[in-house]
């Protein structure tokens, strides 16, 4: 069993911007780590506390497998002059002893773990990536 953490942000309070953001940070996971739903443990989401508008864990059980996976949604604690607009995980998966584990930190978020940052996946306008920086 391993632990994988990741982060991104969102540019504003909206579903819409939530449910993209989670949506890539999903497939992410999976892509990056070879990972299969059925391998998934648990994952806890945290929100900052200006994200209200939609659960995380609401976006993840409508993916295909994700349904059985047990998921909860809380609040990050507040601490002034944080990251805002930030979701973050923890998830718990079985992966072969052989995997190297890839925590996925996107967006504005990458700057939380420049450590364990990757190269940001294709944006899928030069709009979107303009407001998330």
């Amino acid at each position: 069993m391993q632990a994988i953490r990741g982060a991104t942000t969102v540019p504003e309070n909206t579903v819409n911007s939530i449910t993209l953001a989670v949506t890539e940070l999903l497939d992410e996971l999976e892509k990056r780590n070879n990972l299969h739903p059925s391998n998934i443990i648990s994952v806890t989401f945290s929100v900052t506390k200006d994200l209200n508008v939609i659960y995380p864990a609401a976006i993840a059980r409508s993916r295909p497998n994700w349904d059985r996976v047990s998921m909860l949604d809380v609040q990050q604690m507040y601490v002034p002059n944080s990251l805002e607009g930030c979701i973050r995980f923890l998830t718990h998966a079985y992966l072969p002893s052989s995997n190297q584990v890839s925590h996925i930190y996107l967006r504005r978020a990458a700057n939380l773990r420049p450590d364990w940052s990757l190269p940001q996946p294709l944006q899928a306008s030069q709009s979107e990536v303009e407001s998330q920086v």
